[in-house]
């Protein structure tokens, strides 16, 4: 039988007080997943629809909802059933760094959106005409708001099971000034990186200093503080790209930028999908980064003995294996994990790595979740290993 909601609850407020009684779990996922499962979106709704039609994303994120509340949080330590409220947000996926620096928004069937290198080839440089320091004129910002005007508008004639809904700020994060490069300019960066050096540094300090200036001001549109309190948080999925030295000369003092406009101190917190986790330590150390969210692939008993017990580490077995695996696979993978180490002082969330797929077999959530009720146990050992799924 599953945990019951206040049973989940038990165990997330046993995580954050440090007195762990079980690791818990959680699924890092969004629309898509039900956007590319027919199952879940008969009528054929496109990721276009949603991504330009106020009233396909309010029939997109009310099933997603529906898809979270009553399935996915069967398995996992997110509580089941119906909330009392929800926002709709603007969905702008992992584009948004890039089609703000002027790189053209592209819909691949079956895919969601993604960007075109704009900078690929000659006229590198027309780049820096971008206005920085106006970015509530810049043209894709000012796409979103108009969208978040609109959907204001829908939400506002919408009613739905007795659930208070409402619109999300517009608001964005920062996916980091490598990914964002490699973005722009595609492959050709990394021969910028040892060709044309100093045109390199001078790109990713631009983006970096646009991100801050970006997002400082769109906070303050809607009345909030984009860098309150001490702990800030940053992407950079490409430098599992490069060696720990390039990061450390040419990208971290950027990552330390970023940061800096929350606390020098921290503690802070990371999201580095891929190969990634040899530069970890370094951006440890040097960043004050104590919460490492991961993708794959991840040895994790070496990633906690390279870390230590105080660190936060998030991750868990991979999307292909939960989308494709046989069910025994799923949870022999979780078991593994969790008797790797990277259980020692009780800093692990488990969860996919990273990002949740479509049309992931039921019973392989189910494995995963089971794994962690039957291995993920602290304050004693966990059951003897029972005959797998």
């Amino acid at each position: 039988m599953s945990p019951t909601n206040e049973e989940k609850k038990q165990v997330w407020d046993a995580y954050h007080a440090r007195k762990p009684i079980r690791v818990p779990v959680l699924f890092g996922v969004n629309p898509r997943v039900v956007i590319f499962d027919p199952d879940w979106n008969p009528g054929r709704v496109t990721f276009e629809d949603y991504f330009t039609d106020p009233r396909a994303l309010v029939r997109v994120q009310l099933k997603f909802l529906e898809y979270r509340a009553e399935y996915l949080n069967r398995y996992c330590d997110s509580p089941t059933g119906w909330p009392e409220s929800f926002d709709f947000y603007v969905d702008v996926q992992n584009v948004y760094d890039s089609a703000y620096f002027g790189a053209p928004v592209e819909m691949l069937d079956g895919q969601v959106a993604d960007v075109s290198p704009v900078l690929a080839g000659a006229g590198k440089d027309r780049i820096f005409s971008l206005d920085i320091d106006r970015p509530m004129d810049n043209p894709f910002l000012q796409q979103c708001l108009e969208r978040h005007a609109e959907l204001t508008e829908v939400v506002r004639g919408t009613s739905f099971r007795g659930i208070r809904l409402g619109v999300r700020p517009l608001t964005w994060g920062f996916d980091g000034p490598l990914t964002i490069a490699t973005n722009l300019r595609g492959a050709e960066f990394y021969t910028d990186l040892y060709e044309d050096p100093e045109y390199a540094q001078r790109l990713m300090e631009f983006i970096t200093r646009g991100a801050i200036i970006r997002n400082r001001a769109m906070f303050e549109h809607f009345g909030l503080d984009a860098f309150e309190g001490p702990h800030g948080g940053i992407a950079d999925d490409s430098v599992q790209l490069i060696s720990t030295e390039m990061y450390r000369e040419r990208v971290l003092p950027l990552h330390r930028l970023y940061l800096s406009q929350w606390s020098v101190e921290g503690p802070h917190n990371m999201h580095l999908c891929g190969d990634a986790t040899r530069h970890f330590p370094t951006i440890r150390d040097e960043l004050h980064v104590m919460t490492f969210d991961t993708g794959f692939p991840v040895d994790h008993g070496r990633l906690r003995e390279a870390l230590g017990r105080d660190v936060e580490i998030l991750g868990g077995p991979d999307v292909p294996l939960l989308q494709n695996g046989k069910p025994r696979e799923v949870y022999d993978r979780t078991a593994a994990i969790l008797n790797s180490g990277i259980m020692e002082g009780g800093r692990f969330i488990l969860r996919e790595g990273n990002n949740l797929s479509p049309c992931c077999h039921e019973a392989n959530l189910a494995s995963m979740y089971r794994a962690c009720l039957e291995h993920g146990v602290f304050n004693g050992s966990a059951p003897s290993r029972p005959a797998r799924p």
